[in-house]
C-alpha cells in the first residue's frame, strides 16, 4: 500500500519516502534519544499538526509521535500485502469431525485492520473470516459463508430474517451446529430474534462475539469462536444459545439461552450474562458441563419451524423523571404497532402518560411494560399506579428483559393475525424467556464465585 491518501505530508512525508516506507510496513523511529518500534498508520485526524507520525505499537495501541528534522525513520519490516477476492465459501474438510457452519454478518469477532484507514472493519470475504482463526479446522469440518459486513449497531430486524433463513438453509444441508459471528452491541437482541424465529430446532444455534478485536493480544475473538466450534458439534442441546467468555481469564465460556441474555459490560470478556436465569452450559477446551437443561436435545429427525418474519414498527421507551407524554403521542401518530414501556421497579409510569397510552391502545398498538431493574419481574398488581396500566390494556411482561420483549413483539406482530392473539403470546412462553417463577437464588459473576 502506498503513501497516496496517508494524510502525511510536509516533513513526515519526505522522512517516510526517502525511508522507502508504506502504510502498514513496520518501521523504527529514532526521536530524542529514544526508540520506538511500530506498524506505520494512516493520520486519521484532518487539520491536526502535519509534522505528527502515527504507528501501532505491538500493543495493539495507536502511538503519536511529533518529528523533528532530526528524527530518524527506518524500515524495519515490510507489511503483507494480500489479496481479498469475493468468496462464497470456504471448507476445512475432515472425515473424522462434525459439519459446523460459521455465517457471519460482521462485528469484532470476524475484523481486521484496515491499514488505508486505521480502522477495525469487518471481513468481506468467507476467506477473511476463516483466516481470523485458522485453527478451526482442528475443531470442525468448517464451512464459512458471510452473509453481510456491518457492524451490529446497524443491524436492523429485517437482517434477522435474512439470518433465519440462513440458518434454516444449512440445516438442510445437513450440518451438525449452526454459528452466527455477531457484533457484541445488539448481540442480545439478534439471539432473541432467532430464538423466535427457529422454532422445532433439531440442532444447535448459537451466536458469537467477541470484546476485543484479533489484532490485540488480549483478543477474545479465537477462543469465543474455538469453544463455540466445539460446542454446536458436541453438545446435546437444539435451542438458539450465546457463547461468550465465563470470566476476564481464557479459562471458559457460558453457553446462555439466546432469550435471557444480556451485555453488562462495555468491554469486559466476561461481560454477557444471564438475567434471571443461569447459563445453560459451562465450555472449556476438554469438556461441556451442562449446568441447566436446554429446550430440546439433538435430533436430527425433527422439523424445524421457520417464521423469521418482524414487524420493523415497534419501539422501546424508557421512562424517567420529567418524561412527557409526547413521545408516545409520536408513535401513535406515526402508526406504531408495538410499544415496549421499559417502566420503573415494579412496571410503574408516570401517571401524565395514561391519557396517551389509552389512546395508543384505542388505535389497535399493543402496549407492554417491563422494568427498567437488572434482575426480577413486572408485577403490576401491587401499587394503584400500575394497576391503571393494566386496565387501559398494558401488558406486564412477566420477567422478560427489554429486548427480548421488544423482539418478542416485533416477531408475535409479524407472525399472528388479531392484536388478541398478539397479547396473548406476550405472556406466553415460546422459546424460554419468562419463568413463571422467581427464585430467591440470583445468577452471580464469575468474579462473585470464585
Amino acid at each position: 500500500m502506498s503513501l497516496d491518501g496517508s494524510g502525511y505530508s510536509g516533513l513526515v512525508l519526505e522522512k517516510l519516502s526517502a525511508a522507502g516506507v508504506k502504510i502498514g510496513d513496520t518501521i523504527t523511529i529514532r526521536h530524542d534519544g529514544e526508540e520506538h518500534n511500530g506498524v506505520l498508520m494512516p493520520r486519521a485526524q484532518i487539520g491536526s499538526d502535519p509534522d505528527h507520525i502515527v504507528v501501532k505499537l505491538a500493543t495493539g495501541y495507536n502511538f503519536g509521535i511529533r518529528l523533528t528534522n532530526d528524527s530518524e525513520v527506518i524500515l524495519a519490516k515490510k507489511g503483507r500485502t494480500s489479496k481479498r477476492t469475493a468468496s462464497k465459501g470456504v471448507s476445512a474438510q475432515s472425515k473424522d469431525l462434525p459439519a459446523v457452519s460459521i455465517l457471519s454478518t460482521g462485528g469484532t469477532i470476524a475484523s481486521k485492520v484496515d491499514y488505508r484507514t486505521g480502522a477495525v472493519n469487518p471481513a468481506l470475504t468467507a476467506q477473511d473470516l476463516y483466516d481470523t482463526v485458522p485453527e478451526l479446522k482442528d475443531h470442525a469440518d468448517v464451512r464459512a459463508k458471510v452473509l453481510m459486513s456491518v457492524f451490529s449497531e446497524d443491524i436492523r430486524p429485517s437482517d434477522w430474517t435474512k439470518m433465519a433463513r440462513a440458518v434454516a438453509s444449512e440445516i438442510k444441508q445437513g450440518t451438525n451446529g449452526v454459528i452466527i459471528a455477531h457484533g457484541t452491541d445488539t448481540l442480545g437482541f439478534t439471539s432473541a430474534a432467532l430464538s423466535f424465529a427457529l422454532q422445532n430446532l433439531p440442532i444447535p444455534v448459537v451466536l458469537v462475539g467477541s470484546q476485543r478485536s484479533s489484532d490485540r493480544p488480549s483478543s477474545d475473538a479465537a477462543m469465543n469462536l474455538i469453544l463455540a466450534t466445539d460446542f454446536v458439534g458436541r453438545a446435546d442441546a437444539a435451542e438458539v444459545m450465546l457463547v461468550m467468555h465465563g470470566e476476564t481469564d481464557d479459562s471458559f465460556a457460558y453457553a446462555h439461552r439466546g432469550t435471557r441474555v444480556r451485555k453488562s459490560h462495555t468491554s469486559r470478556r466476561d461481560a454477557f450474562q444471564s438475567i434471571n436465569s443461569y447459563p445453560l452450559f459451562r465450555i472449556e477446551s476438554s469438556s461441556i458441563t451442562e449446568m441447566n437443561p436446554p429446550l430440546l436435545r439433538r435430533d436430527s429427525k425433527r422439523i424445524l419451524k421457520l417464521k423469521p418474519k418482524f414487524e420493523e414498527k415497534v419501539a422501546i421507551v424508557k421512562t424517567y423523571p420529567g418524561f412527557s407524554h409526547d413521545v408516545i403521542d409520536h408513535l401513535v401518530n406515526h402508526e406504531y404497532r408495538g410499544i415496549v414501556i421499559e417502566g420503573t421497579g415494579l412496571g410503574h409510569a408516570p401517571k401524565s402518560l395514561q391519557s396517551s397510552v389509552k389512546r395508543a391502545v384505542e388505535n389497535d398498538i399493543v402496549v407492554a411494560m417491563t422494568s427498567q431493574c437488572i434482575s426480577g419481574r413486572v408485577d403490576m398488581d401491587v401499587y394503584r399506579t400500575g394497576v391503571e396500566l393494566l386496565e387501559l390494556g398494558v401488558v406486564a411482561c412477566e420477567d422478560m428483559l427489554t429486548e427480548t420483549a421488544f423482539v418478542k413483539l416485533s416477531w408475535l406482530l409479524a407472525n399472528m393475525k388479531t392484536t388478541k392473539k398478539v397479547t396473548a403470546g406476550l405472556v406466553e412462553t415460546i422459546s424460554g424467556e419468562i419463568e413463571m417463577r422467581s427464585e430467591m437464588a440470583e445468577y452471580s459473576t464469575p468474579a462473585e464465585e470464585a
